[in-house]
């Protein structure tokens, strides 16, 4: 690609290649490939002759979807496909999809909790601790990761 054509910015209709797609959204061009092949109803390029993909912005908007799903909130491809299809790309793109148990994307009462836990200890911590006192606390703090681990994998679970 020459630097005059690398400076050129395409209007937010227009059709973007492969590379163009993959460059935009952060991802290689191989993981487009594959998303194109697990989810055909909402991702489907126009096909030259030659082959060559043409995304439309409907097909980039469906792969940032996916993206959310698959990297933000760590979806199994599966599950992706079943929220998109129950709930549409638009509530994923807003971020108004629920996982799991009815909760906002992004959003964990258990999550919640081991900030707080997490904020609480970075606190004590500044303060003077018995060794007796960080021990407990350290204890407390690995026991809610390990509730918390558990509690994603079961939602990951339900929603695959």
């Amino acid at each position: 690609m020459t630097a005059s054509r690398a400076r050129i910015e395409k209007s937010a209709t227009a059709f973007r290649s492969i590379g163009e797609a993959a460059s935009e959204l952060g991802v290689e061009t191989h993981v487009i490939r594959y998303w194109e092949s697990k989810f055909p109803r909402d991702v489907r390029p126009v096909k030259r002759s030659d082959g060559r993909r043409l995304f439309r912005p409907q097909d980039v908007e469906a792969l940032r979807a996916i993206q959310i799903l698959v990297h933000e909130h760590g979806m199994t491809l599966k599950g992706a496909k079943a929220l998109i299809a129950e709930q549409g790309l638009a509530a994923v793109l807003s971020g108004e999809a629920t996982l799991g148990a009815g909760a906002p994307a992004g959003t964990s009462p258990a999550r919640d909790l081991q900030e707080t836990v997490a904020k609480a200890f970075g606190a004590a911590a500044d303060a003077a601790l018995s060794d007796t006192r960080r021990q407990r606390l350290e204890g407390a703090l690995g026991e809610l990761t390990d509730i918390k681990a558990r509690i994603d994998e079961a939602l990951r679970r339900r929603a695959a």
